[in-house]
C-alpha cells in the first residue's frame, strides 16, 4: 500500500488509479492514430511527393514495389533472391580498350664491332610509341628523341607481339620528339588526336606505356593534371649547364622508365601528350611530365616533311653571363652597374650571320628585338620559337662598356 503525507492514503490511492487510466486511453488513442496515418496518410505524402526519400515496401520472395517520393512514381523491384549482374565496365577501361592497340613498343637495337669479322648486337633501350597517323600502306609513329638516339636498327612491336622493322624519318634533339614509319597493313588502330590548350588542372588522365621495359608492356596509369606550362631544364651536354628549356604537362599519373614516348590521353581517348621524363628522387613521387600535344604537332609535321627541324641560325658560341663571376662583369666586361644579366659570346663562327654583323668575342648580349635576355636558353627560345631562317634580328649588346645595337639576317642552322 502506498501512503502519503497527509494520511488520506484511500482517497490518494484512487487518484493513482484514475491517472493510470487516463494514460492507457492516451496509449490507445496514439495506437489507432498511428495505424491510421500510417495506412492512410503515408500512401497519400508519398503520392504526393511529399517525401524527400524513397520507400520500398517489400512484397515476400515474389519481389516489390518501390516508392519514389521525389519522382511519384512506383518501380518493380528485382527478385530479393534472385543473380545480381553487375557491369564493371568503366568509361576507364572502355578508353583503354579502344586506344591500347594505337600504343606500342620501340626497341632500339645498336651494333658494335667485336672484332675484325664479327658485329656484337645489344639492346640500347626500350620505350613507347604512339601511332597518330595511317597514309596508305605507311603508318606513322611519335616517340621521344631520347627513345631511338644512337640506333642502328629500331623495331616496333605491337600490342599482339608482332615486330615490324621501322624507318626513322626525323628526330629533334631540343623537342625530344622523333618520328617512325612502319608497314601500316598490319596496322588497325589510330589514336585520335586530342587539344592540350584546353586541358585543365585537376582534369583526369590516362597514361598508356612499357615500363622497365617489354615485360610490363600495356601498363596504364591513371591521375590528373598537376600542372600546365613547366618549365623544365635540360642539359644536353652534361656540363652542368642548362642547355634549354622544355615546356611540359606535369601529371602524377605514374611515368617511369620505358614509359617515354607513350601516350597521356583524356577521358575522351584523345592523345594530349607524349610522356617523355620523371623526377626520379628518393624525396620526390608523383611527378611526371609529358609534352604537350599542341606543341608537338608543328614539330611532328616538320620531321615528316623534313627530316629534321629548320631553325634560325647566328653563329655564335655563347655562354649565360650568370655563369660569369659577377667581379669579372665590371672587371672583364666592363659591364655598367645596370646590367643584371646577358649572354657573353666565346666565339664567333667564319661566314655565320654574327660575323657578317661584325659581333666579336666577349661581346655581351643584353636584347633581342627589343626583348631582355639572360641566359642562353632565353636566347635559342627566342631563335627557335619566334624567328625564322632569312629573317632579320635586331641585336642590343655591350662591348668595352658601350652599348651598341645591329640588325643581322639570320640564316639557316
Amino acid at each position: 500500500m502506498v501512503y502519503f503525507d497527509d494520511g488520506t492514503s484511500k482517497r490518494r490511492r484512487g487518484r493513482y488509479y484514475k491517472n493510470r487510466s487516463f494514460w492507457l486511453l492516451y496509449l490507445i488513442i496514439g495506437i489507432v492514430l498511428g495505424a491510421f496515418l500510417f495506412a492512410v496518410a503515408l500512401p497519400k505524402l508519398v503520392e504526393n511527393n511529399w517525401l524527400p526519400y524513397q520507400v520500398y515496401v517489400g512484397m515476400g520472395q515474389g519481389g516489390g514495389t518501390a516508392i519514389n517520393s521525389n519522382h511519384g512514381q512506383q518501380d518493380a523491384m528485382l527478385d530479393y533472391l534472385s543473380p545480381v549482374n553487375v557491369d564493371i565496365s568503366t568509361q576507364v577501361t572502355d578508353i583503354v580498350d579502344r586506344v591500347m592497340p594505337a600504343v606500342v613498343g620501340v626497341e632500339n637495337i645498336q651494333t658494335q664491332r667485336a672484332n675484325f669479322w664479327e658485329q656484337a648486337t645489344y639492346d640500347g633501350g626500350t620505350g613507347s610509341g604512339v601511332i597518330y597517323r595511317q597514309d596508305d600502306d605507311v603508318a606513322f609513329i611519335v616517340t621521344n628523341h631520347h627513345v631511338i638516339e644512337g640506333a642502328d636498327q629500331i623495331e616496333i612491336i605491337l600490342e599482339d607481339g608482332t615486330r615490324l622493322l621501322a624507318e626513322l624519318v626525323g628526330s629533334d634533339l631540343f623537342t625530344d620528339l622523333a618520328v617512325l614509319s612502319v608497314d601500316g597493313s598490319q596496322i588497325d588502330v589510330v589514336i585520335e588526336i586530342g587539344n592540350s590548350d584546353i586541358s585543365k588542372v585537376g582534369e583526369p588522365v590516362i597514361a598508356i606505356g612499357n615500363p622497365l621495359g617489354l615485360d610490363l608492356s600495356g601498363s596504364v596509369t591513371q591521375g590528373i593534371i598537376s600542372g600546365k606550362q613547366r618549365s623544365i631544364p635540360m642539359d644536353f651536354s652534361g656540363d652542368g649547364r642548362a642547355d634549354w628549356q622544355a615546356d611540359v604537362i606535369q601529371t602524377d599519373a605514374a611515368i617511369n622508365p620505358g614509359n617515354s614516348g607513350g601516350a597521356l590521353i583524356n577521358m575522351s581517348g584523345q592523345l594530349i601528350g607524349i610522356n617523355s621524363m620523371k623526377i626520379a628522387e628518393s624525396s620526390v613521387e608523383g611527378i611526371g611530365f609529358a609534352i604537350p600535344i599542341d606543341e608537338a604537332i608543328p614539330v611532328i609535321t616538320e620531321l615528316e616533311q623534313n627530316g629534321q627541324m629548320t631553325r634560325a641560325f647566328l653563329g655564335v658560341e655563347a655562354y649565360s653571363l650568370i655563369d660569369v663571376p659577377q667581379v669579372e662583369w665590371r672587371r672583364s666586361l666592363n659591364l655598367p652597374n645596370e646590367v643584371e644579366g646577358g649572354i657573353y659570346i666565346q666565339s664567333v663562327e667564319p661566314l655565320s650571320p654574327a660575323d657578317q654583323a661584325d659581333l666579336q668575342p666577349y661581346d655581351v648580349i643584353i636584347e633581342l628585338d627589343g626583348e631582355p635576355v639572360y641566359t642562353i636558353v632565353d636566347l635559342r627560345k627566342h631563335l627557335y620559337q619566334e624567328k625564322q631562317p632569312g629573317e632579320s634580328m635586331r641585336v642590343t649588346f655591350y662591348r668595352e662598356g658601350e652599348r651598341q645595337q645591329v640588325t643581322i639576317e639570320l640564316s639557316t642552322q
